[in-house]
């Protein structure tokens, strides 16, 4: 017997192997070729039916056939090749793919059975090589070498890649997000995945070939012979979901990805972006000069099936192949179609002859595009196979008018339209079935025509929702180093030739990354703008200082405008803080210099003038160290301190050391030493905020609303904090330090000389606190006041010298005397 003539033309990607297939196929009478995509398939009959004549020609996919009467050439998916077609030349691209998981046992099948009458072509990577010698063939095996050199990149950041750059990703999730995020840094990214129609996948292949674009996110999909112009690949993960699990990319798979960086002459290099993990430097090597584990074993299943019933048909599904290099593929979608359907309760007494039996298998063969859930597929493949064994042998033409009306609507997002156009690639496969349909050829042309107006939809979505076309003309004027005309209106938007870019907030330019400002771009955009907005916020630096009309406020930041200038940070103490500018990276040193200079005197302006007693005593210069010691005190303690804490110091003070310290501010009270200028609203904002800042923390410690001189507080604030404030606690009580002398005060002239005499609780006292009688009188009693009502008054009564000391002795105030805010880090 007559060997047939197998080549196998094998070699990395970019070394023209589909274009030689192609040539060989059209210097022969007849030929035809099988492609792993139904995007290659109609990528290379668009080809091929412009150097040959239309009819000539036929393509024939799942969803899609044309097929001209007197066809010589037939370009179809590998799935789809016809079986009993006579043709001087077959070939198959990608054979590799025999030893995929999910569709192997077809690639395996054509490899061992499909040959041309003159010429067998194998096309496909080197590792096959080892098998392919196996065949039972005339053999040449042709080697052929990349043109172009592919290098490893290592890692960079999304907004770091270089145009002329695929991402790839594995799940139209990944794809959307990663196409997005380039939306938002770089203008725009095409999109490319293998479950596109193809007028789809041609029309954002056409945005990225045209310019308007130039990333191009997609699936592995390009790794399958889709050439496009590109320098660089990235990978976003080296996993992907197979149909059963996640599982890690090997080497020959991230090389048929990665090759499809630099095209002809033009070297490519690959890299990984995102969280993708390191590739080893041995692999880098591999991937480099394309040496991977040859395959040892296929993917294999019977083809020859046995239909007498289902028992054998089963049967003949699980027979195991006789050579060592072939392998039992797992379960695939159709059989587990198969077997539920077997079971089903509704078909448990049909009767299965052959021909019923093997319709049951064609339909379950049906592709389940939607991959949503296995319920509405079977459900597909049940009302399909319900229709072809009814009498009548057709799906009726009401039928096919209802799935098709639930998805003539071109309204909605880029998922919703994907999940309309894969539902009616379903029902375009089926149209395609021979006499499985009733007015056939009018359900292709209907499906056709509908998947091409979602598919033109689809396009109009995805070039919305991930291109800005905007961003995409200021990227193209940029690369072309164009001038722009730069305009600053009088809300402070800033447009670049008529394009909204952002607004200058105070004394910085904010893009609107929202609207598709390119952030890798920022810089170059800036200097379009520049010439407008460098004089600008010069202008508005020298209004600030010749002004001064800007205010600190409690997020720490220095307002002008209502917008922040600069942000307040930890200091060397909590009187002197430092500060960080928030400007426009434009603004050239000089100026941030002057403007530096300018905050930093006004800040320490503010602390000197709003906080003067409290440098004064910083400052203070004397050589009596009693003085000092209780200025050291009062300065660490923020200005308050229990005269309990420092009696023995004030047992040393004389008049005169006194006077000195009243002249600073300080007031000798009954209960505490305090400087009563500090207890004033804006002395207590500045003097927290600062020591906040300084710590950085106890950020939702807020004082008492300014005007208030009671509180009741059953949520026990924080007793230090309210004590900075001017604030002193007598159980859930706060009275403010100043109002409580002036209470003393009261009690005082209210009383006289003998001593426990009864004082009257008087209109005074309670308009001095602000505060209900009843609050006052227990104020009173947690004071230490015995106090009692008689006739309609109310009394109390008032030892001069030893309420004072049992006052000062209560239970707010049993800490060690120079620890008065430590749990507060004051000190």
């Amino acid at each position: 017997m007559t060997k047939h003539k197998i080549t196998a033309v094998l070699g990395p990607t970019n070394t023209g192997k589909t274009h030689l297939a192609i040539e060989t196929m059209l210097s022969f009478d007849s030929g035809m070729i099988g492609f792993p995509l139904r995007l290659l398939a109609r990528e290379v009959y668009d080809k091929v039916i412009k150097k040959i004549s239309l009819d000539k020609v036929a393509l024939i996919t799942g969803e899609e056939k044309i097929i001209p009467s007197n066809a010589k050439y037939f370009l179809c998916t590998v799935e789809s090749m016809p079986i009993d077609k006579h043709l001087e030349f077959v070939g198959v691209d990608e054979i590799q793919m025999c030893s995929d998981h999910e569709r192997g046992h077809i690639f395996t099948e054509r490899l061992l059975n499909m040959r041309g009458e003159k010429l067998t072509m194998l096309m496909g990577s080197s590792i096959i090589k080892n098998i392919i010698s196996k065949l039972n063939g005339d053999i040449e095996f042709i080697n052929r070498d990349r043109l172009s050199k592919l290098t490893y990149a290592g890692h960079k950041k999304i907004s770091r890649i270089n145009r002329k750059t695929a991402i790839i990703a594995f799940s139209a999730e990944e794809v959307y997000a990663i196409a997005e995020l380039i939306r938002r840094q770089k203008g725009g990214a095409a999109i490319v995945m293998g479950s596109l129609s193809p007028k789809t996948r041609n029309a954002q292949v056409e945005l990225y070939q045209s310019g308007d674009v130039d990333f191009l996110v997609a699936t592995d999909a390009i790794g399958m012979g889709i050439n496009m112009d590109l320098d660089h690949v990235y990978f976003s993960n080296l996993k992907k979901f197979d149909g059963k699990k996640l599982r890690k990319l090997n080497l020959s798979e991230i090389g048929q990805i990665a090759g499809r960086a630099g095209r002809y002459l033009n070297d490519g290099n690959f890299g990984i972006t995102g969280d993708c993990k390191e590739i080893t430097a041995e692999d880098v090597e591999l991937l480099e000069n394309h040496k991977f584990d040859e395959i040892r074993t296929l993917f294999w299943r019977n083809s020859y099936l046995n239909f007498n019933n289902p028992l054998s048909l089963i049967k003949s599904l699980e027979e195991k192949p006789q050579m060592d290099w072939l392998r039992k593929i797992h379960e695939c979608e159709d059989e587990k179609a198969l077997k539920y359907f077997l079971r089903d309760k509704n078909l448990i007494n049909f009767k299965f002859d052959k021909i019923t039996l093997n319709l049951l298998w064609e339909c379950c063969q049906i592709p389940d595009f939607v991959k949503k859930t296995y319920g509405n597929h079977y459900e597909v493949i049940g009302n399909v196979f319900r229709f072809l064994s009814s009498e009548k042998g057709r799906i009726s033409d009401e039928f096919m008018r209802l799935q098709l009306i639930k998805l003539d609507k071109l309204e909605g997002n880029v998922d919703s339209l994907s999940n309309r156009i894969a539902n009616v690639r379903t029902w375009s496969y089926v149209s395609n079935k021979n006499n499985w349909i009733e007015n056939q050829d009018y359900w292709i042309e209907k499906t056709k025509h509908l998947e091409d107006r979602l598919s033109d939809r689809l396009h109009e979505e995805l070039t919305k929702t991930f291109i800005d076309k905007r961003a995409s003309v200021l990227a193209r004027g940029l690369k072309q180093d164009m001038e722009f005309k730069t305009e600053i209106l009088e809300n402070n938007n800033v447009m670049i030739d008529d394009h909204f870019i952002g607004k200058i907030n105070g004394l910085k330019l904010e893009l609107d990354l929202k609207k598709g400002a390119l952030e890798t771009d920022i810089k170059s955009l800036k200097k379009a703008a520049r010439q407008s907005i460098g004089p600008e916020l010069e202008k508005r630096i020298q209004t600030i200082i010749d002004t001064g009309l800007i205010e600190l406020n409690n997020d720490f930041k220095i307002y002008w405008n209502n917008s922040p200038i600069a942000k307040l940070t930890t200091g060397n103490d909590y009187l002197n803080p430092n500060f960080e500018l928030i400007v426009d990276e434009t603004i050239e040193i000089n100026q941030k210099q002057k403007l530096s200079e300018y905050i930093n005197k006004w800040t320490q302006g503010k602390i000197n003038t709003v906080l003067k007693n409290l440098i004064d005593l910083k400052n203070l210069k004397e050589n009596n160290s009693s003085i000092k010691a209780l200025a050291y005190q009062l300065y660490e303690n923020n200005g308050v301190l229990k005269r309990e804490q420092v009696s023995e110091y004030l047992k040393t003070l004389g008049q005169n050391e006194r006077k000195i310290l009243r002249e600073l501010g300080v007031k000798f009270g009954r209960y505490h030493v305090f400087l009563f200028q500090l207890i004033k609203p804006e002395a207590v904002s500045l003097r927290t905020l600062l020591w906040k800042n300084f710590h950085q923390k106890y950020y939702n410690l807020k004082p008492p609303t300014f005007g208030l001189n009671f509180l009741d507080d059953k949520d026990s604030k924080n007793k230090n904090f309210m004590l900075l404030c001017g604030f002193e606690k007598f159980d859930t009580f706060f009275v403010r330090i100043d109002i409580l002398e002036r209470l003393f005060m009261l009690i005082i002239n209210s009383s006289n000389s003998k001593e426990n005499k009864e004082i009257k609780i008087i209109p005074e006292m309670l308009n001095l606190l602000g505060c209900s009688k009843e609050n006052f009188k227990k104020l009173l009693q947690k004071m230490g006041y015995k106090v009692f009502d008689k006739d309609e008054n109310t009394f109390f009564t008032y030892n001069p010298t030893k309420k004072i000391r049992k006052i000062s002795k209560q239970k707010t105030s049993n800490e060690n005397p120079f620890k008065i805010l430590k749990d507060l880090n004051l000190r």
